[in-house]
């Protein structure tokens, strides 16, 4: 981590520090500060998460590319799910990367794709790799077993069956 000496001489982090902005990336999700992206992210950043869809926002299908695709995507997500809250659960960060485990928690209360709000919980675990080049995150890589989500919003089988009415409808609304 990168560290200066302060007028006191007393040691302070640095504005670029890895950790220090990976907080600051949480948080912004957190609070859903958009204003914060340009701060944050470089121009060229690059989003790797498998909740990312191909048509809904720049990028190919597990890619969210550029500031104005992070935007649309945190804003597809908090609309889906409007209570999303990240909690870093660890966090380990080197000279140009950060790495941090987190508990994601979240409410079905939005449209989703085709489907409309089931109202249902859900709980994720995951890790997120950040890649950081003079104070702005270039990528960020998240993993997790979306398997638990679709089980948990009720989308795998045989769940999925009590589920078709709902997707039929919310499919024939959005062609309208």
């Amino acid at each position: 981590m990168a560290s200066q000496d302060s007028p006191t001489g007393s040691r302070v982090q640095a504005e670029t520090d890895p950790e220090e902005v990976a907080s600051a990336y949480v948080t912004m999700w957190n609070d859903r500060n958009y204003a914060a992206i340009p701060r944050l992210v470089s121009e060229s950043f690059v989003m790797y998460d498998p909740a990312a869809t191909a048509g809904e926002i720049p990028g190919p299908k597990g890619e969210v590319h550029g500031r104005d695709g992070l935007r649309q995507f945190m804003e597809l997500l908090t609309t889906a799910f409007p209570d999303f809250e990240i909690t870093v659960l660890e966090m380990l960060a080197g000279e140009d990367i950060a790495m941090y485990e987190v508990r994601l928690t979240m409410t079905h209360g939005g449209p989703l794709g085709g489907l409309p709000p089931t109202g249902r919980q859900v709980q994720l675990r995951g890790v997120s790799i950040l890649h950081i080049d003079a104070g702005k995150i270039t990528e960020h890589r998240f993993h997790t077993n979306m398997n638990e989500a679709n089980e948990q919003l009720g989308l795998t089988f045989p769940q999925i069956l009590g589920q078709l009415p709902k997707l039929v409808v919310g499919k024939a609304r959005r062609a309208l």
